[in-house]
């Protein structure tokens, strides 16, 4: 039986998440510039807390001015007619797959049910927003005890901004809004300026990949900044049998691709040996048929030797091949990379 120091932090376990939120960004992740801009009340909880990237902890005994400390947001309890809600600004603007609402150590706590809306907005102004059209994108859905919610979103449209509904109140631990950044790169298409082509904030994602067995997913890849430690980037088992390990990786928009950077920060005794980079411009097709494809795609950047715990960058390297929509990162034999840059020209329309 596992044992557990009174008093010592009790996080909650990942969500099994099905395959549209695996393929998804969670637009909701402060690191891409998501927050929390208010809410009706959070008495108990600081509605920020709602949005952190780190799973959900209970720390008995831990208590503040207000009670009993709680690693989310949580309401008072409502005395008068109504509903509590709290207004999100998306890190980046996109269309949303479907949401994981985690009650995660809330028990005798928890919102008998929540609904939430979106809008499209250019100001976090509390006032304008309040006044904005809202569209329902998840009906009232009931809600249980120290769950994952897995709910999906039948909206096709863009969104950046939600309000999140409680009914009547109580406390969600984590709010993650899975979906995929659109539009980011449209501006930049006319410029000279070299962006990140697969940034997940330029709406770049994570299609596949054959393994990952410790840390993150492939989408790790795509976030912004360097990673923090070695679960921030995206890490395969140990291989056992010939072969090499791969991601496929789509652009946030077509681009010319002019320098490469692979980021192997904290990954010191499991940093790949190689690497290198196919790509191609594939119009048509799914995950899947494009996942097949790839073992026969252009190669972009042949392999090379990578080193522990830096930044390489390849220039000279790149091979020309004009305008791409998907790239596949293969690492030989295996291991852990942090981050991955596809730097270039976004194609002019």
């Amino acid at each position: 039986m596992a044992s557990h120091t009174p008093g010592a932090p009790v996080f909650a376990p990942a969500a099994e998440l099905p395959d549209w939120a695996l393929r998804s960004v969670d637009l909701a992740n402060p690191r891409l510039g998501a927050k929390a801009i208010a809410a009706s009340d959070d008495f108990f909880a600081e509605v920020g807390r709602m949005l952190n990237p780190e799973p959900a902890q209970f720390v008995p005994g831990k208590f503040d001015t207000n009670g009993k400390w709680m690693d989310g947001w949580e309401s008072r309890r409502k005395r008068v007619a109504g509903h509590d809600w709290a207004l999100v600004k998306l890190g980046v603007k996109g269309v949303i797959r479907g949401f994981d609402v985690d009650t995660s150590h809330f028990t005798g706590n928890y919102p008998p049910a929540v609904s939430i809306e979106a809008c499209v907005s250019e100001t976090d102004d509390v006032a304008a927003l309040q006044a904005a059209e809202w569209t329902e994108i998840l009906p009232a859905s009931p809600m249980g005890p120290n769950s994952h919610h897995l709910l999906e979103c039948a909206s096709t449209a863009a969104w950046t901004h939600l309000r999140v509904n409680m009914y009547p109140d109580g406390g969600i631990a984590r709010l993650r809004v899975y979906g995929r950044p659109v539009g980011t790169l449209a501006a930049k298409a006319a410029g000279s300026e070299l962006v990140d082509l697969v940034a997940m904030e330029n709406g770049g994602r994570a299609l596949s990949w054959n393994d990952a067995s410790f840390g993150s997913s492939a989408a790790a890849l795509l976030l912004p900044g360097r990673g923090m430690n070695m679960g921030d980037g995206w890490e395969t088992r140990r291989r056992r049998e010939p072969g090499n390990d791969w991601c496929v990786l789509e652009l946030g928009a077509p681009g010319t691709v002019e320098r490469i950077e692979v980021d192997t920060a904290f990954f010191k005794g499991n940093y790949p040996d190689r690497c290198s980079v196919q790509a191609a411009y594939v119009s048509g097709g799914t995950d899947r048929s494009i996942t097949t494809q790839s073992m026969f795609w252009q190669t972009l950047l042949p392999e090379q030797k990578l080193e522990m715990d830096a930044i390489h960058t390849f220039t000279e390297q790149v091979a020309k091949l004009g305008p791409i929509t998907h790239v596949r990162f293969n690492i030989f034999p295996d291991g852990g990379v942090s981050r991955l840059r596809l730097w270039g020209k976004v194609e002019a329309k």
